[in-house]
């Protein structure tokens, strides 16, 4: 298993709940693209067809290849987006959604990377919630170390939350912007559970198709 961790010359950060991307032992006050982990991700994962992912065990969506970075389960890649596994995340199917190139902030990402974002936040909503079981989420993106943006690449995060209606009130308003228990990714329980979300993308994707062509 590869260490979890980004970098391990780099200092701490200051604890911060509400952009969970990072290990919070580890620091995010990335300057450049070629410190951050996120366009290491983008730069090793290939683009493939979501609507046809490839198979498991297909070399292009092997999770080592961010090594000596942790391992990444990729959800999603297109030529302009990627997704992934949150390595720390705040409950079962926690995924982040990213621009392919290092956009520091959501007002940095270009018209088509938006346009792109806003049709798979929709689809990776719907994916998440197949593949878990879990009808409720959020939807959380911070732009800025004000705003408790801890990697300086703009992500959005799809977070389920099970039985949260169970909970009290305070414990809700707690968790419903990320806040909340964080445990490190179990790697075998990640594969499996990337797989089925790879599976419902494809699957709202071809449905999405499916209809459009209805139509004409």
């Amino acid at each position: 298993m590869a260490p979890n961790t980004y970098g391990s010359s780099l200092p701490p950060i200051p604890s911060t709940d509400l952009d969970p991307g990072l290990p919070h032992t580890h620091h995010a006050s990335l300057d450049s693209d070629s410190d951050c982990p996120f366009c290491h991700i983008s730069s090793v994962f290939p683009a493939y067809n979501p609507a046809d992912p490839p198979a498991p065990t297909s070399s292009v969506i092997n999770p080592d290849l961010t090594s000596p970075q942790p391992a990444t389960f990729i959800i999603l890649s297109t030529p302009h987006l990627v997704a992934f596994l949150d390595i720390m995340p705040l409950s079962l199917g926690h995924i982040l959604l990213c621009p392919r190139p290092h956009r520091p902030k959501l007002t940095d990402a270009s018209p088509a990377e938006s346009a792109e974002l806003g049709r798979y936040l929709r689809i990776l909503s719907a994916a998440v919630v197949r593949a878990t079981g879990v009808g409720d989420w959020n939807v959380v993106q911070n732009n800025g170390a004000a705003a408790a943006q801890v990697v300086p690449h703009m992500h959005f995060h799809v977070i389920p939350r099970p039985e949260l209606r169970d909970k009290r009130s305070e414990r809700f308003t707690a968790t419903m912007f990320g806040r909340g228990q964080r445990d490190e990714l179990d790697e075998e329980e990640a594969g499996e559970l990337a797989e089925r979300v790879r599976r419902a993308v494809a699957e709202v994707v071809r449905a999405d198709e499916w209809e459009m062509e209805s139509k004409l």
